[in-house]
């Protein structure tokens, strides 16, 4: 991959060493409701995707990257590209830091890196972000880098109870 360091972080692949920062936030049931998880992945389960995590996006169709703090070499979160289709040139992008991590500007400094990737090296025409109508962080983040909200599912996402709109945001250029 280029170059994909900033000032205070940088993107780079799964290794074996990340098996217990992945079963901390996989396993972290506050985030479950936008990873669509229902129960807990095992370690046997983590450590076999991250055997396979070196494989080709245009095979798996995914590429997941942990965010990196630059000072510490500290994972402090993970960013994913989903759903690549290379015919119609389109992927979709989710983010996640750690909550002890949040609200220092590692997922806009995250998105920054990972958007000329996309567009450069993997050649894609747009990028889309599904984000609950009550996530606003999210919302303001994906706005701050230029995505348009174009739709709305209703009643998309049950959650504690009830129902929530997912938001469909887009980024084409």
């Amino acid at each position: 991959m280029e170059n994909l360091t900033g000032k205070k972080i940088s993107l780079r692949a799964l290794e074996p060493e990340d098996l217990e920062f992945l079963y901390a936030v996989e396993n972290n049931e506050t985030d479950w409701e936008v990873s669509n998880t229902q129960a807990p992945f095992s370690k046997y389960l983590l450590k076999k995707y991250l055997k396979n995590a070196h494989l080709d996006i245009y095979e798996v169709k995914q590429l997941r990257l942990v965010i990196e703090d630059c000072n510490s070499k500290q994972p402090i979160g993970l960013i994913d590209l989903f759903d690549f289709n290379p015919q119609h040139k389109r992927v979709g992008i989710g983010i996640l830091i750690a909550a002890e991590f949040q609200q220092n500007g590692f997922a806009s400094d995250a998105l920054a890196l990972l958007l000329p990737y996309a567009f450069l090296h993997l050649n894609v025409h747009q990028l889309y972000a599904n984000i609950t109508s009550d996530n606003t962080k999210s919302i303001a983040l994906f706005e701050k880098h230029d995505f348009k909200e174009v739709g709305v599912k209703k009643d998309w996402i049950f959650s504690n109870g009830k129902f929530k709109d997912e938001l469909l945001f887009q980024l084409i250029k």
